[in-house]
């Protein structure tokens, strides 16, 4: 991880509440892993979608660019207070450059979205996407016959040299990096002339939830898909994809540190919308922050979370909903006891190694954090105010904001981060929290 030192960066100071009571409604922006999964099936469909809600930030633009890139159609209107995205698909051609970022979605999700395009898709992003694994997706998308110019290196920068199809089949893929390498194989499935059967062979599949949300939404197209979980086999027979209407679901991820202000504070947030039913990893904070001292009420309004501020630490598996882990840990800095957080090596590949961020970046509070290859380890102990790294990640951001909300002097670096699935953080944050 490059640091830069704070001449180099934008510093915000993180708001300081206190221990005054909250009693606030959030309305939570669109689910970033929603949005681009139904961008992808909305262009892979023989008639047009309608996505209300989309979320609005550099992950979906960036995925949005991408298929435009590649031939696909897509309207933006405004009705009333709601954004809509009319999506039209259309023959997919090279030559076209994809900007990835650093969305793990956008690079592993459009190369085999290129494969079946006519012509040379080259895809290159932010340096830390260099770094980022890519390799179970190509070696996957070799197998079924496709050409891919990687310098050996399977990894980005790539070129897909797509024929205008692919034939699909059978394949064994290690999904236990990245459940994205997964679902990135079973969105094209349906466009493919055999249909794809994808067996996970590795160790433990990480967010399941996300893979469960892969399989709803290609069903939601009309997709015909078989799951054997206890053979790890996924199997999506190739049958057209029609165009749907949809309402995007807010990120319930993004509402962690929303949530965490009356955890911290004390009093109550209410998140509108929240679903009766979601696949949404971040759907678990209902049962995670009740462990950890919350009382949750779930009724048409949204959900409703009630503290008293005491926060409990908590001992816990969170592989399934690894990206909840940087709002747990700021939670469990702030304890009234120490707490375990088990199952999460997988993310010391996403945006940044976040479990060597989180000890680092906590530790330079004050904190007393100890990481395992798969494990953080936390002791509450008192902070005081520094420099918080976010080394690019947004998730990093947000943590440090909940850690600011009772230490003074956090300051942190690069807050725009957060405009990758919550553009407007700071505003909405400064008028929840105040100064």
């Amino acid at each position: 991880m490059s640091e830069k030192s704070s001449t180099q960066v934008q510093l915000w100071p993180a708001p300081l509440r206190g221990e005054s009571p909250i009693d606030a409604t959030v309305v939570i922006p669109g689910s970033k892993s929603v949005t681009n999964r139904a961008l992808v099936l909305s262009a892979l469909a023989t008639s047009a979608s309608v996505l209300t809600r989309p979320l609005i930030s550099r992950d979906t633009a960036l995925m949005k660019s991408g298929l435009i890139a590649m031939g696909t159609k897509i309207v933006e209107e405004q009705t009333g207070q709601d954004s809509q995205w009319e999506i039209n698909p259309g023959e997919l051609l090279g030559p076209a450059l994809v900007d990835v970022g650093n969305a793990g979605t956008v690079m592993r999700f459009l190369p085999p979205v290129a494969a079946l395009a006519q012509g040379a898709i080259s895809f290159d992003g932010d340096a830390r996407s260099h770094e980022r694994p890519l390799a179970p997706v190509i070696r996957a998308l070799e197998e079924l016959g496709v050409s891919i110019d990687h310098h050996n290196s399977f990894s980005l920068p790539l070129v897909v040299n797509g024929n205008g199809g692919v034939v699909g089949g059978t394949i064994d893929i290690d999904a236990s990096a990245s459940s994205q390498f997964l679902s990135a194989l079973l969105l094209i499935g349906p466009r493919t002339e055999k249909g794809i059967t994808v067996r996970h062979v590795g160790a433990a599949l990480p967010s399941m939830p996300h893979v469960e949300m892969t399989v709803a939404m290609l069903k939601d197209f009309s997709a015909d898909v078989e799951v054997d979980h206890g053979r790890k086999i996924w199997k999506v027979h190739p049958s057209p994809l029609r165009g749907k209407n949809m309402v995007i679901e807010p990120d319930l991820s993004n509402a962690a540190p929303f949530l965490s202000i009356a955890m911290v504070c004390g009093g109550r947030i209410t998140i509108s919308d929240w679903p009766t039913f979601t696949t949404q990893p971040g759907d678990q904070l209902k049962t995670i922050l009740t462990e950890m001292g919350a009382k949750i009420t779930l009724d048409a309004r949204g959900l409703t979370l009630e503290s008293t501020g005491k926060i409990h630490g908590i001992d816990i598996d969170l592989h399934d909903v690894g990206e909840l882990t940087p709002a747990i840990a700021a939670l469990c800095a702030l304890a009234d006891s120490p707490s375990h957080l088990r199952g999460i090596a997988h993310l010391r590949l996403h945006e940044t190694d976040r479990l060597d961020a989180l000890t680092r970046e906590i530790n330079a509070l004050g904190g007393a954090v100890t990481q395992e290859e798969s494990a953080l380890h936390i002791t509450p102990s008192p902070l005081h105010g520094a420099d918080f790294k976010t080394y690019d990640d947004h998730r990093l951001a947000t943590a440090g904001a909940v850690l600011g909300l009772v230490t003074p002097g956090v300051r942190i670096e690069n807050i725009a981060t957060t405009a990758k699935t919550l553009p407007g953080f700071e505003a909405l944050w400064t008028s929840l929290v105040g100064k």
